[in-house]
């Protein structure tokens, strides 16, 4: 699955099978909050939402960013790797 980073959109994004699916973010206050994290319901289940979150999350840790999540699907996310939240 490739993921593609739009700066300047402020998303991660991929298309499979067609159908476009993303994450997206703020940069405030040294923290990288997603805020959406969308993947239609044709393409669920395959792990997808959590490849865009790590790749978010990744993201924010190679700048010095504090990971953060508005999103109730990247904050379940964080809770389930704490790793990225005690760098």
């Amino acid at each position: 699955m490739e993921i593609v980073h739009d700066v300047p959109k402020c998303l991660f994004e991929t298309t499979v099978d067609g159908v476009r699916a993303y994450v997206s973010y703020v940069i405030t206050d040294g923290c990288l909050d997603i805020e959406h994290t969308i993947v239609p319901p044709e393409i669920g289940g395959r792990g997808i939402a959590a490849v865009l979150v790590k790749a978010a999350y990744d993201y924010a840790l190679s700048q010095n960013l504090t990971p953060r999540a508005s999103c109730e699907y990247a904050a379940m996310w964080l809770k389930r790797n704490p790793s990225y939240l005690n760098r």
